[in-house]
């Protein structure tokens, strides 16, 4: 059974140093620090990972972290993509993509919350594949390796991200009507 509850623990600090790190990693995008802000990315997308990871093997599950979680994701990787897209690095369609699924996401809860229908907030399946493959779309386009076939993986991994995000997003505005539809229900969010 999971334990939910508002005490700060190693997960919920993972999350908070994913938050911090986001400047950082925008400055030295900015200033052109490119292997800079692959690490500091690198470090950021590892403590997604490893925050899930604690928070499932050690079962410290908390209210805070279910939603600081997917708020400091959303803040990485919508950031990453708007100074990506601005530096040119990645498209601009994507980028669009991706704050509107985030955008509609945040809409439904925000309809949810004033009209006092219940939801939990979990991550679908769906929604980790969506963040594990823009994660590996702002590494990939960082690293930028210079080999035959490069590119072709680089487009291949571009339109996977466009795929899964718009996939996931379709999939929560099938979860956000049900949930209406009921009036209340378990629904996820992130």
């Amino acid at each position: 059974m999971k334990q939910l509850n508002l005490t700060i623990n190693i997960p919920n600090i993972l999350t908070i140093i994913r938050i911090l790190l986001i400047p950082l990693f925008i400055i030295s995008l900015l200033r052109g620090m490119i292997p800079f802000a692959l690490l500091i990315f690198t470090i950021a997308a590892i403590s997604d990972g490893l925050d899930g990871l604690f928070a499932r093997y050690f079962n410290q599950y908390t209210v805070l972290g279910a939603y600081l979680d997917p708020i400091a994701d959303k803040l990485l990787l919508t950031s990453s993509f708007i100074c990506m897209a601005v530096l040119g690095m990645l498209p601009n369609w994507l980028t669009i993509i991706v704050i509107t699924r985030d955008v509609l996401i945040l809409l439904g809860l925000a309809i949810f919350t004033m009209t006092n229908i219940k939801f939990d907030i979990k991550p679908s399946l769906a929604s980790k594949l969506t963040t594990v493959t823009q994660l590996v779309t702002v590494i990939w386009v960082l690293l930028n390796p210079q080999f035959a076939g490069a590119l072709l993986i680089k487009k291949l991994i571009i339109w996977s991200a466009a795929a899964m995000t718009i996939s996931s997003g379709f999939h929560y505005i099938y979860i956000g009507m049900n949930i209406t539809q009921e009036g209340s229900g378990n629904g996820a969010a992130n």
